[in-house]
Order: C-alpha cells, then structure tokens, then sequence
C-alpha cells in the first residue's frame, strides 16, 4: 500500500486559515513569524484576518497558502508522524510538495513564491486576460474549441472539470461554443488574468532569471509535475519544469492517475481547504484523501 501528499493551490485560500496552528503549537507559531520576517510583511494577519480582496491577491495568496501548508505539515510531522511514498501539489501547490520533499528550503520557498506572485500579477495587468471553469465537456471538444478562439487548456482538473485560459474575447467566444457544445456550465472565473496560458509568458521568463538565484536539491521522494503529469526526473528538469508551469497546462488528472497506477491508495490533502480532496473522488475513487487544514483534523 502506497500513499502520497498532496498541496492545494490558488482557490483554496479562507481568511482565518492556519490561526488554529499558530495559537495551539508553538513550532507552527515559529514558521508563521520566520515568514513574516522573510517576506518583509506581516502575511500571519493577512491569513487570519484578511480582508479577503488582500489575502486574494497573488503576490499575498502564493505565500499564504504555502505558509499554511508547510504548517499544517509541521503539525502533522509533530503530532502523527508519516512517511510518504510520493508528493505532488496544484500549480502554486508543487513548490509545497517540493519543499515537503526536501528540493527547496521554507524560506527559499517563501522568496520563489513572492516573487512569482509578483511576476503573475505584472502579467496579468500586461497582458489582460480570463479563464473559463467548464463542467460536463469532454477533453476532446473542448481541444477543438480552444483552437477555434485561441485559448488554452489550463487546468485539467478532473474529467469532468477542465478549465480554459486567454484573452478576454477569446474567453467570451469560447463560453458561448462550449454551452453550444452541451456543457452543463460554463463559468466565468474571479481572477485576476489568464492563468496557465501564453498571456503569462513574461512571468514565466522572470522566474527563470529569479530561479538562478535559488538552490534545489534532488526530492528525498518522486514529485509530480504538473507539466508531464509524471515525475521531475532531475534538478535541472525541475527549474525546466516549474518554469514551464507558468504559461503551462496543470495535468492533474495525469498526476492522480500516476499515482493510482503505482498503487497510491491513500493520499493526504496538506493545506487549506479540500479542493483536492474533491477532484479526487472524481478522478479515481480507489484513493481516498483526507485532508489537514486545521488542528481537529489530526485527531481525526
């Protein structure tokens, strides 16, 4: 029996997330203010106190929901210790799993994720864009779709959820083919631009400069890529990778069923929320995931 620990990304964010940690153990309360001194800010009152439109922010939600997950893994390696066979993490949720992997320190981390929420945001005002959430379109349709309006498949997120990513008019034409085309809904999504599309390569091509600086190791254990949907097979295909992630497609549904087809049975959702969690049950109904994103849950 093989298990795995997954990091939630952008969307998973609540205001109060992570203040049951800081207030009940005093190793997570240390991790809060080693980011709050790392970041140059105070990202412990955005996490618990907001307002929502701050914590919303990327440059704020990158580093706030890996700093919640690297504390709901600090609780969990305190209070119930377990080994895992694999990581993988949701778009900004594979630097959780590469740094739950030993690739990248926590404060190392942190830096990657300021700066990389700052260079998104840059794009997104450059480059304006939207994404579409459709339920209920195959992979195959919504392929045809996207090349006839010039969007991109962003988030492939289960089956039965995909996400399209591009420009503004692109994205309107696209969410009226794909309600033509039999969705059962086709949602306009709150975010700031295009994630996950070319509209973002500038960010991409910033990280890349900011990469040099950062040290990675090779992961104690195998992580996902969300832009193979199989393992990173080296330091150097990591730094390829996670850059590649920014204008990439995030192949989840690839990523889980790696992990079912080795023999994963059990996953644990590290982090905010219980998106993943969801799109599991989804995906491959043979791993079941339960989730630490507050202190009751490691009674459970």
């Amino acid at each position: 029996m093989k298990n795995a620990i997954l990091f939630p990304g952008q969307g998973s964010q609540s205001v109060g997330m992570g203040r049951d940690f800081y207030d009940a153990i005093p190793e997570c309360k240390a991790l809060f203010e080693k980011a709050n001194e790392v970041l140059g800010y105070d990202i412990a009152d955005i996490c618990f106190n907001g307002p929502e439109e701050e914590l919303k922010k990327s440059h704020n939600t990158q580093p706030a929901i890996f700093t919640v997950s690297a504390v709901a893994f600090e609780a969990m390696k305190l209070k119930k210790p377990m080994t895992f066979d694999f990581a993988a993490g949701h778009s900004l949720g594979e630097w959780g799993a590469l740094y739950a992997a030993d690739v990248i320190s926590f404060d190392d981390t942190l830096r990657v994720l300021k700066a990389r929420g700052e260079f998104i945001q840059a794009a997104c005002v450059a480059n304006p864009g939207a994404m579409l959430a459709v339920i209920n379109l195959d992979r195959a349709a919504l392929e045809k779709i996207a090349a006839e309006t010039g969007v991109t498949l962003a988030n492939i997120n289960s089956p039965d959820q995909i996400v399209l990513s591009g420009t503004a008019e692109g994205i309107a034409k696209a969410e009226v083919l794909c309600k033509e085309a039999g969705a059962k809904r086709a949602l306009p999504l709150p975010v700031a631009g295009a994630f996950h599309s070319p509209l973002m390569q500038p960010a991409a091509d910033r990280l890349a400069g900011f990469l040099e600086t950062i040290q990675l190791n090779a992961p104690a254990i195998p992580v996902l890529s969300n832009v193979t949907g199989a393992p990173h097979e080296s330091v150097d295909a990591i730094r390829a990778n996670m850059i590649a992630q920014i204008t990439g497609s995030v192949r989840w549904v690839e990523c889980m069923q790696w992990l079912a087809a080795q023999g994963v049975t059990e996953a644990v959702e590290c982090g905010p929320g219980k998106v993943l969690a969801g799109l599991m049950k989804r995906i491959d109904k043979t791993v079941s995931v339960s989730n630490i994103g507050a202190i009751s849950d490691l009674d459970a």
